[in-house]
């Protein structure tokens, strides 16, 4: 935790006294605060999360220049004179976060629409980025299965139904996989802020997990049933014809995903992302496709 000295020190810097000084919520990786009510401060929580943090002043400001609602860097400061690792310092954004609630539709659609702004973002178009890794999304989900099923986490026949599946899903996926684009990498509802008393999207924060992907990795991080909006914003944006391949693609890292957390089904109490809870994700999966999902998703099970 870092020390109300030091942060007396930091805000004293941003001419905020040090009774303006508020914790947030705190993520993963860091420590948050309020510096008065226009700033907010990140610290590491350990020197492992430093480069997340490093990649975040960097991707930030060209995520701005395309266009995304997020936060300014205001400042990023290594130089370890206050606390003993590196911070951030951020214009606050209005609004609250959707962890805890279920994010209309409007405001998904807007989400959509900031994640093709993003998504233009390429290595041939965006500056240099070299904190932000390629993703690899190449895992090979019969071999996947098979190791689930040797490991007695699912049966036999479970192993070919979902074999099965992806071989469904596989015929859906375009020929060449999709040249990598700048994503956010963790587009869930406790990154998402609302304008308070309203369905506007004030913005997308934290860009720690930010990498080189196929975009559709981006929609992987959002419950599932929240991606037919997300999507059809994301359409309207970048003008892309509606095809299954996209849903097609979504839906493997989905599941891809909701079978890898099998092997690790130690509850995770207190944390606010929706897919901390060990069967979060296939339960997402459930529930989605019980609720008569709209046309391409139940042609693709």
């Amino acid at each position: 935790m870092v020390d109300h000295q030091a942060l007396a020190a930091i805000a004293a810097r941003h001419g905020v006294a040090a009774a303006q000084v508020r914790p947030l919520p705190a993520g993963v990786a860091n420590h948050v605060f309020l510096l008065g009510d226009d700033l907010v401060l990140r610290v590491p929580r350990a020197e492992r999360f430093l480069p997340d943090l490093v990649k975040e002043a960097a991707v930030i400001p060209a995520a701005l220049r395309a266009g995304v609602r997020t936060p300014e860097l205001v400042a990023f400061d290594d130089t370890r004179s206050l606390v003993d690792v590196p911070y951030m310092v951020l214009t606050r954004l209005p609004g609250t976060d959707l962890a805890h609630g279920t994010p209309p539709a409007g405001v998904l659609r807007q989400v959509g629409r900031e994640l093709a702004k993003l998504h233009r973002l390429s290595p041939a178009t965006a500056p240099p980025l070299p904190a932000v890794p390629v993703e690899d999304t190449t895992t090979d989900p019969q071999a996947l299965t098979e190791h689930l099923r040797t490991a007695g986490w699912i049966d036999a026949a479970t192993a070919r139904w979902l074999t099965g599946w992806f071989d469904r899903l596989r015929a859906h996926l375009p020929a060449d996989p999709p040249p990598p684009v700048l994503v956010h990498g963790d587009v869930s509802p406790q990154n998402i802020l609302v304008s308070p008393g309203t369905a506007t999207l004030s913005g997308i924060v934290d860009w720690g997990d930010a990498q080189w992907a196929d975009p559709a990795v981006d929609f992987a991080k959002i419950p599932l049933d929240g991606v037919p909006a997300v999507l059809d914003g994301y359409r309207r944006e970048s003008g892309e014809t509606a095809t299954p391949s996209w849903e097609a693609r979504i839906l493997w890292f989905h599941l891809i995903w909701a079978l890898g957390r099998l092997p690790d089904p130690v509850p995770r109490p207190g944390e606010r992302h929706w897919s901390a809870p060990p069967a979060g994700r296939l339960l997402g999966l459930l529930r989605f496709f019980a609720s008569a999902p709209p046309a391409p998703w139940p042609d693709l099970t």
